[in-house]
């Protein structure tokens, strides 16, 4: 057991030698460890087969186990472990290189038993990364702090690559107790700082490459060697594959994803990127990549649309992690020691300013920066913390900031003077041609407009709803700028000339599904949704009680109403006579003045030589199926005797069935006689008890001819019909 109020790397403890005696040992040894074999982490399957899934399964128990088992180790068996063990850090690397980030947990997540699972592999990580960043457990158990920092910098327990897999995988829900953990780390050991300075240029070239793999150059890039004379010749975003295309989004976002997660977390590394001008990189890439891949995204035509919505889902989820980024960045660098106050607070407030005015270049991000995080917000602060602030400057700088709005074709919804804030607390919207994409109608959801109208008309209760709505429709659905401009008369023409009492329009109701739908069946006896009343007795199941099948199918009643209706076809008629009394009565009402009746009395075409005279007409011939016709009574199937003629009185059924049954012997005689096939057994003996012979050959028969039947035949029975002449050719 340790010592009390002992460090665990001075601690000495007793262990048992190869002959049976006891010698002293650093807590600390490699001797001290168990021997355990940690496995490896595999992903999640994505076709979700059920084969796959138990492998899942059972592989990530494994991997739960093993790490319940470390965390209940005592504190010294626990750092041997893990300092000496090379199995257990590859299988935390490898949970770090291939568990699934936020976006691709939906894709992963193909059954509740594989979610469940993944979620407990994920807790037994966490838990075993959080208590490897912890040098003081207990007031007895606990690690001197610089060799702490020691021995997790010099054995690679946590590097900066670990830690940005860390906050991204579990920065969502447990971001205080990461923020902890990290920034215990970084104090423990300061040469993290180093390795963060010298990743940042890494991190820079992420977006190098994006750009170019995109064929496009961005200012202040890093020129890794002189731009080839073909350069113009590389695919672009519109010319590259559709899987490169889809690797260099997912690419983009997994980047963005992980940088601000770890910019959020541990907000003390917001300087090391500031250093190395990593916001003035970012807006550059945004406003050069960005429109590009858009673009090639919307344009741009793909065997799977899923695919086009997840990348575009993708991108603007990029979009929105860079704005927030450039935030992070700002707030953390310049705002909060402003807001905090101190001495150098002009000099905080000049570098925002700086800041503020090397983005107005880039249209396309300082508009969309400005609908999430209202510049005109933190220039008011900026008036409020220092009041000496030039006004000419903010002006100006307001101004660029409309400027960008109107060259982007939008409007802005944040309304901000250099006196005065504007309206913050934006929600965040997706890049430009997003509503396009998605079909979006209106921009606010009907709650969200009936809290708007609700607003202006406790203000402004003359109005009518009808109105306000085309006011909200023209000044993008703001409140404030709607009443603001009505209090100031400041309406544009067509609102100014519109009626301000006009009601809200009707909203049309969509007819019912059963008045508009089509059937053969509509209007009949049996049309339940248009008739009240059915007569129950025509309607029963299975055969009709009191009824007869011999004489139902007797019955030949609807073949003499046939017949009657056919023999109405035997007169044919070429000219009618008109008696003298009935040609007005018959004909005049039908006569129109201005029919052209030139060729009515010629035979137009009935007469031509090519063909037979149309006026030869044919004699009409009663159907073949309405004749009364003794037929003979129909041999089996594949008899090649001749065939007899039907007696006109009743045989003899004895000799009958003698005759039959020679006629099937001579059959049976000519094709073979089969006898009947064995019983199968395909059951067989209990699983682990072994099989007969003649179950393994029933099984493997019954295996080939699975497809025989159902619809897998259609074509040989398709031919033996056709063979029959029940199909024409």
């Amino acid at each position: 057991m340790a010592c009390a109020l002992v460090p665990l790397d001075e601690l000495q403890v007793t262990e048992p030698g190869p002959a049976g005696k006891a010698h002293a040992l650093p807590a600390l040894h490699p001797d001290r460890k168990e021997e355990r074999c940690f496995l490896p982490y595999r992903s999640p399957p994505e076709s979700g087969s059920p084969a796959e899934v138990e492998e899942f399964l059972e592989h990530a128990k494994f991997i739960t186990e093993d790490l319940e088992w470390l965390l209940a180790l005592p504190h010294d068996k626990f750092w041997c472990q893990v300092v000496f063990d090379e199995s257990l850090q590859r299988c935390l690397d490898s949970y770090l290189h291939h568990a699934p980030r936020g976006l691709d947990l939906a894709a992963a997540a193909s059954s509740p038993a594989v979610v469940d699972t993944q979620r407990a592999v994920h807790r037994a990580v966490f838990l075993a990364f959080l208590r490897m960043a912890t040098h003081k457990e207990s007031k007895e158990n606990f690690i001197t702090p610089a060799v702490f920092g020691e021995i997790i910098y010099e054995n690679f327990l946590f590097d900066i690559p670990k830690i940005l897999d860390l906050c991204v995988l579990f920065g969502k829900g447990n971001s205080q107790l990461l923020h902890k953990m990290i920034d215990n780390i970084f104090t423990q050991q300061p040469s993290y700082y180093i390795d963060l300075d010298e990743t940042v240029p890494t991190v820079l070239q992420v977006f190098d490459t994006i750009l170019d793999k995109c064929g496009l150059y961005c200012e202040g890039a890093t020129a890794m060697e002189p731009m080839k004379l073909n350069s113009h010749k590389q695919p672009t975003a519109m010319t590259m594959s559709q899987q490169d295309l889809a690797d260099l989004v997912l690419y983009l976002c997994d980047s963005t994803t992980t940088i601000h997660a770890f910019l959020d977390i541990f907000p003390a590394g917001c300087s090391s990127f500031h250093s190395h001008g990593f916001l003035g990189r970012l807006t550059s890439f945004y406003e050069t990549a960005v429109p590009d891949l858009e673009k090639a995204l919307r344009k741009r035509n793909f065997d799977d649309k899923r695919v086009q919505e997840d990348l575009w889902r993708r991108l603007s989820h990029s979009c929105r992690e860079i704005v927030e980024m450039a935030h992070l960045l700002l707030h953390h660098t310049c705002l909060q020691p402003i807001l905090e106050g101190g001495e150098n607070m002009q000099t905080f407030a000049e570098e925002l300013l700086l800041l503020f005015t090397s983005f107005l270049p880039e249209k396309r991000f300082l508009s969309d920066y400005d609908e999430q995080f209202p510049i005109a917000d933190d220039i008011s602060l900026l008036q409020q913390a220092l009041p000496v602030l030039d006004e000419t400057r903010t002006s100006y700088l307001l101004q660029g900031v409309q400027s960008a709005w109107d060259s982007v074709g939008r409007r802005s919804r944040h309304r901000g003077a250099a006196g005065g804030g504007g309206a913050g607390g934006a929600e965040a919207r997706q890049p430009e041609g997003a509503e396009a994409m998605l079909g979006a109608g209106c921009a606010v959801s009907e709650a969200e407009l009936e809290s708007l109208l609700s607003c202006i008309r406790d203000l402004l209760p003359d109005l009518g709803e009808g109105f306000l709505l085309a006011c909200l429709q023209e000044y993008n659905y703001s409140s404030e700028l709607v009443i603001n401009n009505i209090l100031e008369d400041r309406l544009t023409p067509g609102l100014d000339q519109m009626d301000r009492a006009a009601p809200r329009p009707v909203k049309e109701e969509l007819p019912d599904v059963l008045d508009v739908r089509s059937n053969v069946f509509d209007d009949d006896e049996f049309d339940v949704f248009r008739r009240d009343q059915v007569d129950m007795s025509r309607i029963w199941k299975g055969r009709r009680k009191g009824e007869n099948a011999r004489e139902m199918l007797n019955d030949k009643q609807h073949v003499a109403e046939q017949k009657a209706r056919y023999l109405t076809y035997e007169t044919v008629v070429d000219e009618v006579v008109v008696e003298p009394g009935e040609s007005g009565e018959a004909y005049d009402l039908n006569y129109d003045d201005e029919y052209d009746d030139t060729y009515d009395v010629s035979q137009v075409g009935a007469n031509d030589l090519d063909g037979d005279s149309l006026l030869s007409r044919r004699p009409f011939t009663v159907p073949q199926i309405l004749r009364k016709v003794n037929k003979p009574e129909f041999e089996e199937e594949g008899e090649d005797e001749e065939e007899e003629e039907t007696p006109q009185f009743v045989q003899d059924p004895a000799l009958l069935r003698e005759r039959a049954e020679a006629r099937r012997a001579a059959m049976h005689q000519r094709k073979g006689f089969r006898p009947e096939p064995r019983p199968s057994s395909v059951v067989g003996q209990p699983k682990g008890q072994g099989q007969k012979l003649e179950t393994v050959l029933d099984r493997r028969k019954k295996e080939a001819a699975k497809g025989r039947g159902a619809n897998h035949n259609r074509r040989n029975m398709a031919d033996r019909k056709r063979n029959k002449g029940m199909i024409p050719s």
